[in-house]
């Protein structure tokens, strides 16, 4: 089996590789920079179902995490700062140097995988985000399986472990469009979530969990993905609470576009899915066959713990402790109906 093709250099170097998988309707392009799937299409649907670029330097410039796995951490921790067992860390501040989001500078995002395994349907890659690295605490080993499996199933698995306790909450970045060229605003969506977190200026969690009952975090039903609350479209950035803490795989999402009738259901272990609608995106070149990715050209819904956890009573387990693996599945179905 070939270990790819080569798609670029790294910023130190790396040869940064690109692994074509095909199986069960899907076939898939994934880089070894950043864990990142590169590309995603289902057999009868000529366009792609994710965005992305053709090339590294465009990742390297311009990539609000297409595709990636952020981390070591993904989405928002306060101030970057957090205790475990009574010792403070500080990490830093990437995000306009007040929070830290997604792992921060040089963080499982922007790292060259090695990649462990590889079939004709499967890779396996792995990187080590190292003790002192933004400030974060003990070398964690983080290990990502994608396997396109029958019925149009992305299957996405990551295991995390570590050498002293620390916080770890992986997620797969890609962002979907599930119709010819780049525009959800016709997208609908259901969110198994009868809560959502209201956040401040930051985008920090704010008084708990708050019912979506009355409100346009409402997603129970299928409904368009574009609201509008007091004349204004209603900017989702938002984590929806799927339960307390990790569970069984289970039905949390259905995305759709009416116009070519793809289907995404989303199924996942985890407690929380931050559905972003893509309204701050207007990237400057262009993407995958040469389409242009305005706002709203893709949404995203990363299934992960929710924000800020390791800072706000009640919320998931955050720590990770020597000894313990961290598990994460979630697949994503693709379908025409």
């Amino acid at each position: 089996m070939s270990r790819g093709e080569v798609f670029g250099t790294g910023p130190n170097g790396e040869t940064v590789r690109r692994i074509r998988l095909a199986g069960g309707g899907l076939t898939a392009n994934v880089l070894t920079w950043g864990s990142i799937i590169q590309d995603l299409r289902l057999e009868g649907h000529a366009a792609p179902l994710v965005l992305g670029f053709e090339n590294l330097p465009d990742y390297l410039a311009h990539s609000p995490f297409f595709g990636a796995t952020p981390g070591r951490n993904a989405n928002r921790i306060a101030g970057g700062r957090f205790t475990i067992d009574g010792r403070d860390y500080q990490l830093e501040q990437n995000e306009r140097d007040v929070t830290h989001l997604h792992g921060g500078k040089g963080g499982l995002a922007s790292q060259n995988w090695e990649i462990i395994a590889l079939d004709d349907d499967r890779v396996v890659l792995r990187a080590v985000d190292r003790d002192g690295r933004a400030g974060y605490p003990g070398n964690c080993t983080v290990t990502a399986t994608y396997h396109l499996k029958p019925g149009g199933v992305l299957s996405v698995s990551y295991e995390s472990t570590t050498d002293a306790p620390t916080i770890a909450n992986v997620c797969q970045h890609s962002y979907f469009s599930l119709k010819d060229g780049c525009d959800t605003s016709d997208h609908l969506l259901m969110l198994a979530a009868d809560s959502y977190l209201p956040t401040d200026g930051d985008q920090i969690p704010v008084g708990g969990a708050r019912p979506v009952d009355g409100t346009p975090f409402d997603f129970c039903s299928l409904k368009p993905m574009v609201q509008v609350a007091d004349g204004e479209e209603v900017p989702y950035d938002h984590n929806f609470c799927l339960s307390p803490q990790r569970t069984g795989k289970r039905l949390v999402a259905h995305a759709t576009s009416p116009a070519s009738g793809i289907h995404l259901r989303v199924l996942t272990t985890e407690p929380g899915i931050q559905f972003y609608a893509g309204f701050k995106m207007d990237i400057p070149v262009p993407g995958l066959d040469g389409l242009r990715y305005p706002p709203r050209a893709g949404f995203c819904l990363e299934t992960q713990i929710w924000p800020d956890a390791i800072n706000q009573p009640g919320f998931p387990e955050a720590v990770l402790r020597p000894g313990e693996v961290l598990r994460q599945d979630t697949d994503y179905v693709f379908s025409v109906e």
